[in-house]
């Protein structure tokens, strides 16, 4: 089998399966986001009808798959991508109709209070939501029962538990690993502030495994990134699960049944 078709795994993720690989690595932003995704809302209760904002969209996989796969009506928020980009994607892909794209930033989000129904954020949380007052911040744009997931580069252990970063991750991100927490800190992160309570806080089955699929299919899909893919290939095959992973979390505003559907 090539790197490219060990993307398609009925087995682990039937909904993914049914996308073309070579779609989803031309709106590469980063590993497997739709098997991330299609993990993570394992966990969530999302309905046909609810408003989502999908929070660091990239460009776009995520927000197509949410409006296909749950029938819920997203925003597609992200700092990087242009609102122009992300809309012909989802044009293209037929949800031009479902799918709002948006750009903004996560610390300044142009929307209106207790607007939202769920929000979900795809290998993104990490750049934005480690700081003390970000789930506060955020959570005010959840309405009481409103649901809350992310999936997000993990450590197995607490970089401050190891005392250092482990040479083989350090060599590759640097002090972006700062950023990578155990599913355990997230979940006592959230639930310190007393607005959500968390639902799920796991690791990703085999994650640095798919991380590593996703890779090797990303450099044989386009030869031109192989050269900056190489470090990351190296550093997980040196991980080999050792450190690496991704953790999803998912939570419930509090102060709600988690009912609504605009």
């Amino acid at each position: 089998m090539t790197a490219l078709t060990d993307l398609v795994r009925p087995d682990r993720y039937p909904r993914t399966s049914r996308y073309d690989p070579s779609w989803l690595l031309g709106l590469d932003m980063g590993p497997n986001p739709l098997w991330l995704l299609e993990d993570l809302a394992r966990n969530l209760e999302l309905r046909p009808g609810m408003r989502v904002l999908d929070l660091g969209s990239g460009k776009g996989a995520t927000s197509v798959f949410l409006a296909r796969e749950y029938g819920v009506r997203v925003v597609a928020a992200d700092w990087w991508i242009a609102a122009e980009e992300a809309a012909s994607v989802f044009a293209e892909a037929g949800v031009g109709d479902r799918v709002e794209a948006v750009r903004a930033e996560a610390h300044a989000l142009p929307f209106e209070e207790e607007s939202f129904d769920a929000v979900v954020s795809v290998d993104a949380f990490e750049y934005f939501g480690t700081a003390d007052g970000y789930l506060p911040y955020l959570a005010r744009f959840l309405r009481p029962g409103g649901l809350l997931g992310m999936a997000t580069p993990a450590m197995r252990r607490e970089v401050r538990e190891l005392g250092a970063i482990p040479p083989h991750i350090k060599e590759v991100v640097g002090w972006e690993a700062l950023a990578w927490h155990t599913a355990e800190w997230w979940r006592f992160q959230w639930e310190i502030t007393e607005l959500v309570t968390v639902t799920s806080a796991r690791l990703q089955q085999d994650a640095w495994r798919d991380w590593l699929l996703w890779t090797l299919a990303t450099s044989e899909h386009q030869p031109d990134r192989r050269a900056a893919n190489q470090p990351v290939i190296d550093m997980l095959t040196a991980d080999g699960g050792e450190y690496l992973s991704f953790a999803l979390v998912t939570a419930r505003k509090n102060g709600g049944t988690g009912q609504n559907a605009a």
